[in-house]
């Protein structure tokens, strides 16, 4: 078990914003700037500019776990970075014959901007995971549900009648998205940084391309035209697919709060996955410190409290790419934490996405209840269609709105005032409007329109991702 495994090792937030196995703590980083820094080496061997042996000596000193984070993070402060002193500490720790391969070529931001890279390979490579396992379980709760009828909502108000099943396919469609282009990123814009001083590796003369191209080869990264210093756009590629994926999720889990209030109650969440003390599952997940009756969507909610933390982070790393010259002063620097920050929520809004999706229990009675409390209203524009070959749109809606009107102040279903209300009944009648006509257009299931064909396309995308290579 690593440190962070440890209970309470991830802070007092950690359970809910650094939640799964993506890891992007200040260990996470260390280790990949030393994997950068062992890449490098065992590149210059490779290339003939570094004694033998050299890349196997520094990957073996390589391990964050011998080094002092907090040390280390100190003395930063006299360079601005941490690289010129863990490059120090590094050397030292290998034979004398090694220690000339250590950041040799490199400049701090190359080794930080690779570390970087490497980071967000490996935290992206868990959250595709857990989508993976996210969209699995939405896909089989829109084939399971494909015919549970419930009410539309738009603007928050009920609309037309719709099923359960379209819901979880607009959530699954959306989550395979999100996966194709974070899958994306990960293939194609990841790349190895490696320009030296001022971006001309000048100190390596003519073997910095082929030094640059085993460096990336080495570390399974793209070897980009030429470095990238002060050319962000890989930063915001990569920002705007995380939060691409934070936004389908918080979609899902805005939703779920809706469906899971009180007096809804069409969704609830599971009691939550087992303790990894006990294996016992806490009878108090969703519970209130007030109010013992509670059972709070906490799921939902955890991933709508990382997700609304993103758009501001990208905000901050697209303002960032704006950077003097050859090297940024402070807009490169400021990258480093909402980045790690942008890595960490997403990574944890995936967990919490996976559990959440593969434990939400779904209420077809309630559903189907608060269908029919709605006493036929949501079907007006179904019988205003009925009504408009006949009497013409405008007349066969107002027709149905003056209906609907006494329906609401009477409280009565819409059925009973358009087939009792002798003003509209002749009107009807004068129409050719049989009673039986108007039950017709009143039953919710007479009017899904393309529902369960969109499901079934859902599905079968969902089916076709699923034999992509996202990693």
């Amino acid at each position: 078990m690593t440190d962070q495994d440890e209970p309470g090792a991830r802070g007092w937030f950690g359970g809910v914003f650094d939640r799964g196995g993506a890891a992007t703590d200040d260990a996470a980083w260390l280790q990949a700037m030393l994997d950068a820094e062992a890449g490098l080496a065992r590149a210059l061997e490779r290339a003939g500019l570094a004694p033998a042996g050299s890349g196997e000596a520094v990957t073996a000193a390589a391990r964050a776990g011998d080094f002092d984070i907090g040390e280390l993070g100190e003395l930063a402060a006299l360079t601005g970075n941490p690289v010129p002193v863990l490059a120090r500490a590094l050397a030292r720790r290998v034979p004398q014959a090694a220690a000339g391969a250590v950041h040799r070529g490199a400049t701090s931001q190359d080794i930080v901007d690779t570390a970087a890279m490497l980071l967000a390979r490996r935290v992206i490579d868990v959250v595709l995971a857990d989508l993976e396992r996210a969209a699995e379980a939405t896909a089989g709760l829109a084939d399971a549900h494909r015919s549970t009828m419930m009410i539309g909502r738009t603007l928050l108000q009920q609309a037309v009648p719709i099923t359960f099943g379209l819901v979880a396919a607009g959530w699954l469609t959306s989550l395979d998205e999100a996966r194709q282009g974070l899958a994306v990123v990960r293939s194609q814009r990841l790349a190895v940084q490696f320009g030296g001083a001022a971006g001309t590796l000048a100190s390596l003369g003519n073997d910095s391309p082929r030094v640059a191209a085993l460096f990336a080869e080495d570390l399974g990264l793209a070897l980009p035209v030429l470095p990238w210093h002060t050319d962000r756009l890989r930063i915001i590629d990569l920002a705007a697919a995380l939060a691409r994926v934070t936004a389908a999720l918080g979609k899902v889990a805005r939703d779920v709060t809706l469906l899971a209030q009180s007096e809804v109650a069409e969704v609830s969440e599971g009691r939550g996955e087992p303790s990894p003390r006990d294996n016992s599952v806490s009878p108090r997940r969703g519970g209130s410190s007030a109010m013992p009756h509670k059972h709070n969507p906490v799921a939902a909610i955890a991933i709508l409290g990382c997700t609304k933390q993103a758009p501001g982070l990208l905000a901050t790393l697209v303002a960032c790419a704006e950077q003097e010259h050859q090297r940024a002063a402070g807009a490169w620097h400021a990258e480093w934490e909402p980045l790690t920050a942008l890595l960490r929520l997403t990574g944890s809004a995936a967990s919490w996405a996976a559990d959440l999706m593969s434990g939400l229990v779904v209420d077809a009675s309630r559903m189907a209840a608060n269908l029919a409390a709605t006493k036929d209203l949501p079907l007006a524009e179904h019988v205003a269609s009925l009504l408009a070959g006949v009497l013409g749109a405008a007349q066969a809606h107002d027709l149905v709105a003056e209906a609907g009107q006494r329906a609401v102040s009477a409280g009565l279903p819409l059925r009973d005032v358009l087939l009792a209300v002798p003003k509209l009944e002749s009107r009807l009648a004068s129409a050719g409007i049989t009673p039986e006509q108007i039950e017709s257009a009143l039953e919710p299931a007479g009017y899904l329109g393309a529902a369960d064909a969109f499901v079934t396309a859902a599905l079968s995308a969902h089916a076709a991702h699923q034999g992509e290579d996202y990693g």
